[in-house]
């Protein structure tokens, strides 16, 4: 089974492999360059919730803006060396678009990540999704896979909020299951979901609890939509 679009949450892949027996490989890429990471449970150790490691023939590395490779560990833009067969040649009649997404050799993918030492690389966010809060970035997807962990949770949004001291502030929108009631008790339970397996200022500060998210014809959630409310509603109030 293969997996791609959206990054799959840890407790998904256990489902799978407890019960349809099979283990999901995850691949990465995107319309301008596909293919470009991937996990292969039959010839290689899966961890899970990561990207996998490159695929052959090509060369994939977490660069910084100016096209510099950063050490293990460090978030940064997960970026194609070219010349590759699979990178774009331009977008079309868009001459300064095509050059913004390049920084040297490297192409930018436009998403963040880190790679830790055995090579692997796991998604940290778009770079339009991330959060920057009291001076940290962090990645909707992590604390999305945390809130996705409690069993009243069917579906959920991270994004980030303006907010007047910390830059924005993390906001969570949650599609609860079948005959669950939201309630102050059950924010809490979120937040302690969150607060347990990520930093302390990874929790979100504020829930709200819908019946649907916006969503691409591909089932992508629309976080700009959700961002762009928040928005709306800060400049009114």
């Amino acid at each position: 089974m293969l997996s791609g679009a959206e990054s799959v949450g840890r407790d998904l892949l256990i489902w799978a492999n407890d019960n349809l027996g099979c283990v999901v490989n995850e691949g990465f890429g995107q319309t301008e360059c596909n293919g470009l990471l991937g996990n292969c449970a039959s010839i290689m150790p899966i961890k899970p919730g990561s990207l996998g490691r490159p695929l052959p023939g090509h060369t994939v590395a977490i660069i910084d803006d100016q096209g510099q490779e950063v050490p293990p560990k460090t978030v940064g833009n997960i970026g194609i060396r070219a010349p590759d067969p699979l990178i774009m040649l331009g977008y079309w009649k868009r001459p300064e678009a095509t050059a913004d997404k390049f920084a040297g050799d490297w192409m930018l993918t436009g998403d963040l990540g880190h790679m830790d030492e055995d090579g692997y690389f796991w998604f940290q966010g778009r770079e339009d999704d991330v959060i920057t809060s009291s001076g940290y970035r962090i990645g909707p997807g992590e604390v999305e896979d945390a809130i996705l962990q409690h069993p009243s949770v069917v579906n959920v949004a991270v994004v980030g909020i303006p907010d007047p001291i910390r830059t924005e502030s993390i906001k969570a929108f949650v599609v609860l299951a079948d005959g669950v009631e939201p309630s102050t008790e059950l924010e809490e339970e979120l937040r302690n979901s969150v607060k347990s397996r990520l930093a302390k200022y990874e929790y979100p500060r504020e829930f709200e609890f819908l019946e649907s998210l916006p969503l691409t014809v591909t089932g992508k959630v629309l976080r700009r939509e959700l961002r762009d409310r928040e928005k709306r509603k800060a400049v009114t109030e």
